[in-house]
């Protein structure tokens, strides 16, 4: 498959106009492949030659206004059109299509539950030619008008209404002018739920499998929905540009979501069939406000190329923190961002595959280069830069900028220059400077505090290291009257602009025990505190009151962490004094997931046990916190990780034949596979256990939760098989292959997978350039061997980064990952 250049697409884009696609596809032609009928009408501006993108397993025939084409000149899933006079054409293909079972096109599953079949498209960023020709690049918008055959049973859902016309035929409301990416089908006997609100159809739909979670979930799904598309309709001007509003949550589903107009697709564990925390509702709740913003920015105006996909992104992500904040229960959701999403930005700004928000174009010279950005930059630094940006005109001034934008350009495309114009054309502040200060630079700043105490005042400096402007809030903290060090009250909140003047500000009294750059967590940067603030945080940090503070904080020692400013143990022990007493829970989550890490990869072996107890005894310590049932979220947290984190394998085996932790919760399939797999990795189960659960629970996460085990219990035979299946045999599914590779690699088994880590490279490329971008980013990803934190691991990964025919996915995974090893490895050494 060939990949579309800019250069390609704009010359394109200045030589034919499309006006209309009319699609016909046929889904009952078997498991493996289905019909594709395609009529595009287009313009040539001139006499000119172009192309058409189609990747068929067998293509039929074609024909250009009525004369038969030869389907032989297809060649490298590009049909060439030449001698197009200038005028109105009609070109019609006629094709079989393949499945996917990567999640890539048009993708093929069966509930191993029930037997059932399913099948929805991701066409993002350049698959719709998996499922019928096109045009394929974004600023070539036109009318979708499809047609669907399928079993008799089925369900089929589209962009627009659906209509069953009978025989198995449903005929699919006509779109608007939209992106060829943006074109959605799901079809299969979906279990739906159906309302309307503001005259508009609303509807989510699953698995007839998952329809019992869905309907105990359903009110709140719904009502979140409904708030979120309110509160847009507060905050836009132009209403809701689409017919209806579907959410499908799909199996195997590469991404959180996909934006698709009128019919949003999700990855289906968001439907809960085990317990979750309210922060996993949160999240989810995120993600639905989230994908309804790209309604207006992404689909409604979109991107004209690859290299403004922050703008999608960035925008989408900002809105959908704000908007769940302000209309839902969940008011603290930039308290998950900080601690969540953040890390994930500053990770990725300070690796060698950094890039700025706003890559420059010649950085982007084609589709497969613009798929390896969509990363912590384009989402959570460029959410960030946007909350800055609005701290610094204002709430106001934003939204009339960016109603300016979706006015202007509405069912159209735009870049970045359009809307920074747009911006600035709403606040007299500068925003093209800060434009080019923010998006096109690399790299987080660093704020650093200089407290200096002179007796009856004291002053204070703010030292910037960076490029890029800040506004910000220094939060200045005491003791509180009448307690020890570990109770911390706010004295006040100075706002700043960084850099200032260069001068220091004077304040009166003494000064404070804490002082906090960046409190409230309103911009993009790194934080360093001064000695006797390192000292407060050590003692009071859980009696900071602010759980915003607390993110701020908590992100600055993950942060000194992986600089090799503070030493994984001292995390650990802060982590030890203070979860326990910790009250948010996206806190609680966020810090032992990285503690895990710390324990995993940042430590030695020989400091690894010793880690795992301190785990553990913070685990038993939240435990006995909510005896009382007053948290289950934060109870289900700790068993989680107490499982885990445990050395031994008796206690875990009891949990698993009582069916519960002594005082809850009770082991539901997600606990009992977590049981299952630690034992497997600790060599406490076998086959028979393992294929004894698979019978009790035998559906899609059932299988692949014995993949997982199988592919991590400690013997030679059963690596060997995983690693055939990985990288060798072709047959796994995207979801199966990351649960085999998650469970392949693990802390303890060091020496029995060592002899692995030089195969891995060649045979990550070689599957890599077989099986397409969504398995080379899982073999990048998830079958990576992170574990292996020694310098010949580095080296030879180093030395793999040679090979000029690694595809685009696994390269841009390789760098990353091996600058985390390489990270892991200074850490080390530093201590």
């Amino acid at each position: 498959m060939s990949v579309l250049t800019r250069d390609e697409a704009q010359t394109r884009a200045t030589a034919i106009d499309v006006q209309r696609y009319t699609v016909d596809l046929d889904l009952t032609t078997g498991d493996e492949t289905f019909g594709s009928r395609t009529v595009i009408r287009f313009t040539a501006r001139t006499t000119t030659d172009t192309f058409v993108e189609v990747k068929p397993a067998a293509l039929r025939s074609l024909s250009l206004d009525g004369q038969p084409l030869d389907p032989a000149l297809l060649a490298d899933d590009r049909y060439p059109l030449t001698g197009l006079t200038a005028g109105p054409h009609e070109l019609r293909v006629d094709a079989t299509m393949r499945y996917s079972r990567t999640g890539e096109g048009m993708h093929r599953f069966t509930d191993p539950t029930d037997g059932e079949s399913y099948v929805y498209t991701q066409l993002f960023l350049d698959d719709v030619q998996r499922v019928f020709a096109a045009f394929d690049q974004p600023d070539l918008k036109a009318v979708f008008e499809l047609a669907v055959t399928a079993p008799e049973g089925w369900n089929v859902l589209g962009n627009g209404i659906a209509t069953h016309t009978g025989d198995g035929r449903w005929t699919i409301a006509p779109t608007p002018l939209i992106s060829t990416y943006l074109v959605a089908v799901a079809a299969g006997p979906w279990h739906s739920v159906t309302t309307e609100h503001a005259g508009i159809p609303f509807g989510i739909h699953c698995r007839r499998s998952l329809a019992p979670h869905l309907d105990a979930d359903a009110d709140e799904i719904l009502d979140i929905t409904r708030a979120c598309f309110d509160r847009y309709h507060e905050k836009f001007d132009e209403p809701y540009p689409f017919d209806s509003y579907d959410q499908a949550f799909v199996p195997e589903f590469n991404a959180g979501a996909m934006e698709n107009p009128g019919l949003v697709t999700f990855r289906d564990e968001f439907v809960y069939r085990s317990a979750v925390t309210d922060t996993e509702r949160q999240t989810r709740a995120m993600v639905i406000s989230h994908e309804m913003a790209h309604m207006w920015f992404g689909d409604l105006v979109t991107l004209r190329w690859w290299d403004d996909i922050w703008l999608n992104e960035s925008f989408a992500e900002y809105m959908g923190y704000q908007t769940i904040a302000e209309a839902t229960r969940f008011t603290d959701t930039w308290v998950d961002f900080g601690v969540a999403r953040k890390g994930w930005g500053y990770d990725a700004d300070q690796r060698p595959s950094t890039h700025p928000v706003a890559p420059d174009p010649a950085a982007v010279p084609d589709t497969a280069s613009a798929l390896v950005n969509f990363d912590g930059i384009s989402y959570a630094k460029g959410a960030s830069a946007l909350r800055q940006l609005v701290a610094w005109i204002g709430e106001k001034d934003f939204l009339a900028g960016v109603n300016a934008h979706f006015a202007r350009h509405k069912f159209a495309n735009a870049g970045l220059a359009d809307f920074i114009d747009n911006l600035a054309s709403a606040t007299d502040r500068d925003v093209h400077g800060w434009a080019d200060t923010w998006l096109r630079t690399t790299g987080p700043d660093t704020l650093t505090a200089h407290v200096e105490d002179l007796g009856n005042q004291w002053t204070l400096t703010v030292d910037h290291r960076g490029s890029s402007p800040h506004r910000i809030a220094v939060g200045l903290y005491d003791h509180e009257l009448g307690t020890g060090p570990d109770r911390l009250v706010l004295r006040d909140r100075v706002e700043t602009d960084v850099p200032g003047t260069g001068e220091p500000l004077t304040l009166p009294g003494r000064r404070p025990v804490l002082v906090v750059p960046n409190d409230q967590d309103l911009t993009y940067a790194k934080v360093r505190f001064d000695a006797e603030s390192w000292t407060a945080v050590e003692h009071g940090l859980s009696g900071i009151p602010d759980p915003l503070t607390r993110a701020v904080i908590w992100n600055t020692a993950r942060d000194m962490v992986r600089d090799g400013d503070l030493h994984p143990t001292a995390h650990l022990a802060l982590a030890r004094t203070h979860l326990p007493h910790e009250t948010d829970l996206a806190l609680v989550q966020g810090v032992l997931g990285f503690a895990a890490l710390v324990t995993d990869r940042y430590l030695t072996p020989e400091e690894r046990p010793a880690a795992l107890a301190t785990l553990t005894d913070l685990c038993r310590d939240l435990l006995r916190r909510t005896e009382d049932g007053s948290n289950p979220g934060l109870r289900l947290v700790a068993v989680r990780h107490l499982i885990d984190a445990a050395p031994q394998p008796d206690t875990l085996r009891e949990w698993l034949a009582d069916g519960t932790a002594p005082g809850g919760p009770e082991l539901d399939p997600e606990l009992r596979w977590r049981v299952l797999t630690r034992l497997a990795v600790l060599g406490a189960t076998d086959e028979a256990a393992i294929a004894a659960e698979l019978t009790l629970d035998p559906s899609a996460t059932g299988q692949e939760g014995a993949a997982r085990c199988r592919a991590a219990l400690p013997d030679p035979e059963a690596k060997a098989a995983a690693w055939q299946s990985l990288f060798h045999d072709d047959t796994l599914s995207n979801y199966l292959f990351t649960a085999t590779a998650q469970g392949f690699w693990q802390p303890e088994q060091a020496a029995l997978t060592r002899e692995y880590v030089a195969r891995y490279y060649p045979d990550a490329a070689a599957l890599a350039a077989r099986r397409g971008p969504a398995i080379a980013t899982a073999a990048g990803r998830s079958a990576f061997p992170a574990y292996d934190v020694d310098a010949d691991s580095l080296a030879r990964g180093t030395s793999a980064l040679e090979d000029p025919t690694l595809t685009p996915a696994l390269r841009r995974k390789l760098v990353d990952e091996l600058d985390d090893l390489r990270r892991a490895l200074a850490v080390r050494d530093a201590h």
